[in-house]
């Protein structure tokens, strides 16, 4: 494959993952749930684990182990451990069995370093097709969901007053959530994935006006970083996962000044 080739498919996984990461993640940053973002993506070392001792699909094990992830912390939340406390306890387990399982497994070729710190330049046609796929699947989520996810993270009250169960929308959260680990862990890797919800969005907050307004922002900055990382990373020989999250954590620095501005300026206008 040349090495346009291997641009080109790398720049469509990126911005395939920053269309779902976007508004996903203004939601991971309105609800506080960064933590559980690191549970899940931990949990897909498991999986891939799993995948490998059953000689099964690696992307399939990925996505069904962060899916169990999700739904066993939502039956055990609100049992009597405070959510850090069993989200810590998950997601540190699920990290260390699986690099056990890994090892124990003796497979050969397998590059761990890969599903911790993704390999976006390794990426095929049928790597693009799972990204779009899955990207299309928690974009049509959070669009038919949006009111009420909305709703719900404003106020508990307030989403029982208008017949919205808090807890339904928080799973529906979570499993997007998984969906989203499940497709991008190739890209950016376990330890990374979380950083790609959390850092445009975070970004986009102090820079929107509305809910809307900051989703938007937000999808858009995580493709940018997606195109400047990996143009970055082909300049100066980086690894292009981390160089991506870099790029999109010098957007939140540069965003601040610019933040603090547009708050001065909207003062001096009220």
């Amino acid at each position: 494959m040349t090495l346009d080739a291997l641009l080109l498919n790398a720049l469509l996984a990126g911005i395939g993952i920053a269309v779902a990461a976007g508004p996903l993640g203004c939601f991971v940053v309105w609800r506080r749930m960064a933590y559980f973002g690191d549970a899940t993506a931990h949990a897909a070392i498991l999986g891939v684990a799993l995948a490998l001792t059953f000689d099964a699909s690696i992307a399939l094990g990925v996505l069904l182990t962060a899916i169990i992830m999700a739904l066993g912390v939502f039956a055990l939340s609100g049992r009597g451990l405070a959510i850090d406390t069993l989200l810590g306890v998950a997601a540190h387990s699920a990290l260390a069995i699986g690099i056990l399982a890994i090892a124990l497994t003796g497979a050969r070729g397998v590059d761990l370093e890969e599903y911790l710190f993704g390999d976006i330049l390794a990426v095929g046609p049928a790597d693009i097709a799972l990204i779009w796929g899955g990207a299309a699947l928690v974009t049509g989520l959070l669009v038919w969901r949006w009111s009420a996810l909305l709703t719900a993270t404003l106020s508990d009250d307030l989403a029982c007053a208008e017949g919205v169960s808090p807890a339904r929308e928080r799973l529906i959260l979570m499993l997007a959530i998984a969906l989203l680990v499940g497709i991008a862990i190739k890209v950016v890797g376990a330890l990374l994935v979380t950083a790609l919800l959390i850092v445009p969005a975070a970004t986009a907050r102090a820079l929107a006006r509305t809910p809307e307004g900051m989703a938007a922002a937000a999808t858009l900055l995580a493709a940018l970083a997606a195109v400047f990382g990996l143009l970055a990373a082909f300049q100066w020989d980086t690894p292009a996962g981390p160089t991506i999250v870099a790029v999109s954590a010098a957007g939140f620095a540069l965003s601040l000044p610019a933040s603090a501005l547009l708050r001065s300026r909207r003062r001096a206008q009220g």
